[in-house]
């Protein structure tokens, strides 16, 4: 049977956006098309993007996902044992993060992954590639995206409390320095900006200057960033990005 890009995309949880992308960089090119030049999936198209969500839930960067479904020497069976051997190291972090999750109905939120799940209809709404170009724009460059997947699919738990304590610590430290009415520009204020790049150096991926004062910015152009902030305390994004640009100033 063939199927459109829109049916694929509704069976498989994707956006029709993150087909085209797939198409356009050689991951998954539809084996058909239509009369009219549209895009028209088979069962073998599907089949490999079943193995490209597999991939792709287990963190792969899809110029990996590529090198692996294009080894000559590889077959079916072959990325069926694969993935499971993935996925059984997997389950064992899967169960830290509902120990985590249960953890946090008791005591906080956490903001820990939801468990995946089997096939397409049952993947859900998450799509890993649906704002792929929003975050390597936001992030600096992909590098340091994948840099952070890497890192944070190691962390279980413990490593999720300590991020969580560290960053209460360092917002609460914040929020003092700018209540006590010193100046964004301030020594005391522009070394809480400089923990602020440290701590997203040490969990997530290496924060240079460029990048942080690109953070700096986000902070007040986007009411997400900025929303977060303003519940720790009103003002403190605008303050934090500007203590941000005088740091890396000062220190860059």
């Amino acid at each position: 049977m063939a199927y459109t890009v829109g049916q694929v995309a509704k069976a498989a949880g994707v956006t029709v956006r993150t087909l085209h992308h797939y198409d356009e960089i050689g991951l998954l090119s539809p084996g058909g098309r239509s009369s009219a030049g549209y895009r028209r999936y088979d069962d073998t198209d599907l089949e490999r993007l079943q193995y490209i969500r597999y991939y792709r839930e287990l963190g792969f960067p899809l110029e990996e996902i590529a090198a692996i479904l294009d080894d000559p020497a590889s077959d079916p069976v072959a990325h069926l044992r694969r993935q499971h051997e993935l996925l059984t190291v997997r389950v064992r972090r899967l169960q830290e993060m509902v120990t985590a999750i249960e953890f946090a109905m008791e005591a906080s939120k956490l903001n820990i992954p939801l468990t995946p799940r089997e096939r397409f209809e049952v993947f859900g709404d998450f799509d890993p590639d649906a704002h792929a170009d929003e975050a390597e724009q936001r992030w600096g460059g992909s590098e340091a995206y994948r840099e952070s997947n890497r890192r944070t699919s190691r962390y279980g738990r413990d490593d999720w409390l300590r991020n969580r304590t560290e960053n209460e610590d360092w917002g609460r430290r914040l929020a003092e320095v700018m209540s006590s009415g010193v100046p964004a520009d301030s020594p005391a204020a522009m070394d809480l900006a400089e923990e602020h790049r440290q701590l997203i150096s040490r969990w997530f991926y290496e924060c240079t200057y460029e990048i942080h004062t690109g953070l700096a910015d986000m902070y007040v152009a986007d009411e997400r960033f900025t929303a977060y902030y303003e519940k720790i305390r009103p003002g403190l994004a605008a303050y934090l990005s500007e203590a941000i640009h005088a740091n890396a100033i000062t220190r860059a």
